[in-house]
């Protein structure tokens, strides 16, 4: 400490980690794929080192009495502006910091949350924001796991929900938000898109007016919060549609190599700040060291993304015409001129390259087919290097009722399909020698 230097000075000093960087060169806009590669770090702060080291520590060393009071008035909110500096694992890091800039950045948006898993994301987001007595809108299919915290746990706590089918119009949103607002405050907007495990898209700006004509006129806004895990962030960006918050499973894509688990949430800082006081009380934050390995994925997201996009495109259209396949629920095959075609259109940049495959029969032979594929991995999940199929009526939506997997689509026969980058020519021989089993 210099002698110079007061405590008060000291106290309003700035966050020893470089947090602005420049954004642009020449007055261009650099692309986010290239930011990943440095930005939010500053390689003087850890020896030289290219790359962030992994902080494997629980506390700080607070530089004086004053910098760490201060920096606990930011993290309690006890003084607005968030945290100016590291005070222990359960709220902030090193690590987690520079891979929250690093999300943010994908988004285009003000701020970023990483969480231990995608559901403690979720789960954190509804603590955050619902009170006892409220009501969530959903979009129908969700996740199960999605579907057993809003309807079986928040539910002990007087939640209630109401939902609306992926692909409704807006009218048909109005009447189930109008029906939501008569049974008392609607406490949050919850949207997947597209649906586990359907592919089906959901109309974010037919679901942004329709709040605007329904509840736009009260005090409380809810917030409109999308999972975006199966496009997001290359092939969708629904923060441009109208969603404040948007949330990830980095399990997937983010990660993409089936090794970590973690969760995600971007937005406005003012939407951010209530998840973040209930992030820091409850610590569902990532470790440090999951953090790590998230941004080294980060530096590949595009190139996996796209060449496992590509894949897709050459596996489905092999798939679309076999005389095995009932049908092939990709998002490239979108019929033009229909509800679905339009809203891809206006909110997708890319088809993905995670798709339902419905085998002709039912659960025997979607047996068959999974029993036999040998390259392709049976494992739930999706987004990773290896390509993955599941059977969701059986595995990841087994908990959900009968006759709500009949309403939404989920059969004996649909079978969950995530491609990777391998060469697609071999996910097509393994389909190929896979159906012919059936």
């Amino acid at each position: 400490m210099s002698a110079d230097k007061t405590e008060n000075e000291l106290a309003g000093a700035p966050a020893r980690r470089m947090k602005h960087q420049s954004t642009e060169i020449g007055g261009r806009r650099l692309h986010p794929s290239t930011m990943m590669m440095g930005y939010g770090y500053d390689p003087a702060l850890s020896e030289g080192a290219l790359k962030p080291p992994i902080f494997l520590t629980s506390t700080f060393v607070f530089e004086s009495a004053a910098h760490g009071k201060r920096f606990f008035e930011g993290i309690t909110g006890v003084r607005p502006g968030g945290a100016e500096g590291l005070v222990y694992s359960r709220f902030n890091g090193p690590d987690q910091e520079i891979l929250e800039d690093r999300l943010a950045l994908w988004e285009d948006v003000e701020d970023a949350l990483v969480f231990s898993s995608g559901m403690s994301a979720i789960a954190t987001v509804f603590l955050a924001l619902l009170q006892p007595g409220d009501v969530v809108v959903h979009s129908a299919p969700l996740y199960a796991a999605t579907e057993t915290l809003i309807g079986r746990i928040l539910g002990k706590f007087g939640i209630t929900w109401l939902d609306f089918p992926a692909g409704a119009t807006q009218a048909e949103i109005e009447e189930v938000m109008k029906a939501a607002k008569a049974k008392g405050r609607v406490g949050a907007i919850y949207l997947e898109s597209p649906a586990n495990p359907t592919n089906a898209l959901v109309d974010v700006e037919a679901v942004h007016a329709a709040r605007a004509a329904v509840l736009g006129d009260g005090d409380h806004l809810p917030q409109i919060i999308i999972d975006n895990t199966f496009l997001g962030p290359l092939w969708a960006q629904p923060g441009k549609q109208g969603a404040d918050l948007v949330l990830y499973s980095l399990t997937k894509y983010v990660g993409g190599h089936s090794d970590l688990v973690a969760g995600g949430v971007t937005g406005s800082k003012a939407s951010i700040l209530p998840i973040r006081m209930m992030r820091n009380t409850i610590g569902t934050i990532t470790d440090p060291h999951t953090a790590w390995m998230l941004l080294r994925s980060l530096e590949t997201l595009e190139l996996r993304m796209s060449r496992a996009g590509e894949n897709a495109k050459a596996v489905c259209d092999y798939l679309r015409n076999h005389p095995k396949v009932e049908t092939v629920g990709y998002l490239g095959f979108l019929e033009p001129g229909s509800r679905q075609a339009d809203i891809y259109n206006r909110h997708c940049s890319g088809a993905g390259s995670t798709f339902s495959l419905y085998v002709k029969g039912g659960e025997a032979e979607a047996f068959r087919l999974l029993d036999n594929l040998k390259l392709i991995k049976l494992a739930v999940s999706l987004g990773g290097t290896e390509s993955l199929a599941s059977h969701p009526a059986g595995m990841t939506h087994l908990s959900v009722p009968q006759k709500r997997k009949d309403e939404l689509g989920i059969g004996d026969n649909l079978v969950r399909v995530s491609i990777g980058v391998e060469h697609p020519d071999d996910l097509i021989a393994d389909f190929e020698q896979a159906l012919a089993a059936v």
